[in-house]
């Protein structure tokens, strides 16, 4: 067993303003997807893939705020909608409470896309070059949140008995798996290993972003394995898929579908300007 290193979620308060870990992994993880886009932008530049250097940057400041909104509101709503609904419509109080942790990937995914895609259209870019930009990207922050996770104890483990077993304050007093550490070398080390060195392939634009629902997908499936069930759901069919694992095979099977799509487009480009 390896004692569960108990953290204070808050890292200062001042008056009615409190800083959290939770919150600070989230935004290291958009300043760190801010500046690593900036550098592909300026790559694709110098390999000559895009004309205005300067636009995609201006692009690139308007774009964050809306995908800030996006996966706020998106990972919110997916965690209200997906993993507690009657808790939320008791008390809808408690949906603004992000504090207290809850946030849903697959919903924070489907929030990041709504809000990329009436940027892009308002701005008239492509959609799927900005989604590939970012999702590259998206491991770090991943990562960093699954350690915010971790801090606050929760999302923890099921019971095992394996050496690096930990007790977590709200798991009881079981030895668990610290499935949130798993999480966060798999969706982040792991993830950015595989995809950000695709920023240096002329594909056709969405398939980064295919390749990352793909791999994410495959991942957390596997991850859940650890992962204790949220108790309200617990296992939603055969005895041992869990609705993270049922979200997990639609976010896999939404990557292919787009690699199909963007693998169509372009061949009927190349078919019409041959």
């Amino acid at each position: 067993m390896i004692p569960y290193p108990q953290i204070d979620p808050v890292i200062i308060k001042i008056g009615p303003f409190a800083l959290r870990w939770y919150g600070l992994m989230y935004l290291l993880g958009f300043l760190s997807a801010f500046f690593l886009v900036k550098k592909e932008i300026k790559e694709e530049s110098q390999r000559g893939w895009i004309k205005d250097i300067q636009r995609e940057l201006g692009l690139l400041d308007g774009i964050v705020l809306y995908l800030i909104i996006g996966v706020i509101l998106g990972g919110r709503l997916g965690y209200v909608i997906f993993y507690n609904l009657p808790f939320f419509i008791k008390h809808p109080q408690e949906i603004i409470a992000t504090w207290h942790g809850g946030m849903s990937f697959h919903g924070g995914a489907l929030g990041v896309l709504i809000a990329g895609y009436i940027f892009s259209k308002r701005h008239k870019t492509d959609f799927f070059l900005w989604a590939d930009r970012f999702s590259i990207t998206a491991p770090i922050g991943l990562g960093l949140g699954r350690i915010g996770n971790f801090i606050n104890g929760e999302l923890y483990g099921r019971v095992t008995d394996v050496p690096w077993a930990m007790i977590f304050p709200q798991g009881g007093l079981f030895l668990r798996h610290p499935s949130q550490l798993y999480e966060a070398i798999l969706e982040g080390p792991l993830l950015f290993s595989i995809l950000w060195p695709l920023r240096k392939k002329n594909w056709q634009s969405g398939k980064r972003l295919s390749v990352f629902f793909m791999c994410y997908g495959v991942v957390r499936f596997f991850v859940e394995f650890f992962r204790e069930p949220d108790p309200q759901l617990g296992y939603i069919a055969f005895g041992w898929l869990t609705m993270g694992q049922l979200l997990s095979i639609a976010i896999f099977l939404l990557g292919m579908i787009i690699w199909v799509l963007r693998t169509r487009a372009q061949r009927e480009v190349l078919y019409v300007s041959s």
